[in-house]
C-alpha cells in the first residue's frame, strides 16, 4: 500500500480541470514541461536560501502542485488522445530530474548529512529506472512501493514543512532520510522481483510455442 494507490481518487477530483485544459488547447507535453520548469525554479530558490523558512515552505506546496500536474498530464494523454513517444520520454525523465533538483538541495541544510541525501536521491533514481526497465523485459511499468514517487514527495514535503516552521534539523531529519533510503532500496528489489514474476506468469508466444 502506497500513496500512489490514492491516484484514481485524486484524478477524479482533477478531471473537470483536465477537460477545461483540453478544451483550451493545452497539451499533455506542455503540462509535463511546465511541471519540470517549476521544479527547476523551486529547486534553485531552495539552493539559494537552504535555511530560509520561506524557501523550505515552497517545497511541500510545489510537491503537491507537481503531483496534480503529473496526474493531469497523464489524463490528458490517455483520455484526450495526446499520447506521444516524446511525451513518454518527457514524463519519465521529467520525474527523475524534478526529484533530483528538489531533493538534492537538502544536502546544503546545516544539520542534515549530505551523504545521506545523495544516497537517497540515487536510490530514488534507481527505483524509477527499475520501474522502466520492467517494460524492457516485457513486463508492465512497475509502480510498486513501499517508497514510490508519491511517497518520496510526502517524506520530503514533511521534512521541508517541519524545517519551515522552525524545527532545527538534527537526528530526526537524518533518521527520516535513513528510513526513506531503506524503503527506497526495498522498493528497487520489490519492483525487480515483481517484474520478473510477471514475466514468468505471462510468457510470450515464442516461449509457449517452443
Amino acid at each position: 500500500m502506497t500513496i500512489y494507490d490514492l491516484k484514481p481518487a485524486f484524478q477524479n477530483l482533477l478531471r473537470p480541470l483536465c477537460r477545461a485544459l483540453a478544451r483550451a488547447g493545452v497539451s499533455a507535453n506542455q503540462v509535463t514541461a511546465g511541471a519540470l520548469l517549476g521544479s527547476l525554479i523551486v529547486g534553485l530558490l531552495f539552493v539559494i536560501s537552504p535555511g530560509a523558512p520561506w524557501a523550505a515552505l515552497l517545497i511541500p506546496i510545489w510537491l503537491f502542485l507537481r503531483m496534480a500536474l503529473n496526474a493531469i498530464d497523464g489524463m490528458l494523454a490517455r483520455e484526450h488522445d495526446m499520447q506521444t513517444e516524446l511525451g513518454g520520454m518527457l514524463n519519465e525523465l521529467g520525474d527523475v530530474i524534478s526529484d533530483t533538483v528538489l531533493y538534492l538541495p537538502f544536502a546544503m541544510v546545516p544539520g542534515i548529512w549530505p551523504v545521506l541525501v545523495v544516497i537517497v536521491v540515487f536510490l530514488s533514481m534507481l527505483t524509477e529506472m527499475t520501474g522502466v526497465v520492467a517494460v524492457q523485459i516485457g513486463a508492465t511499468r512497475r509502480y510498486d512501493g513501499p517508497m514510490g514517487k508519491s511517497d518520496r514527495a510526502f517524506a520530503f514535503g514533511l521534512l521541508a514543512f517541519l524545517l519551515s516552521i522552525g524545527l532545527e534539523p538534527g537526528w530526526w531529519a537524518n533518521a527520516l532520510l535513513l528510513l526513506v533510503g531503506l524503503l527506497a532500496a526495498w522498493t528497487v528489489v520489490n519492483r525487480a522481483v515483481r517484474a520478473l514474476n510477471e514475466r514468468v506468469e505471462t510468457p510470450d508466444r515464442e516461449d509457449l510455442s517452443s
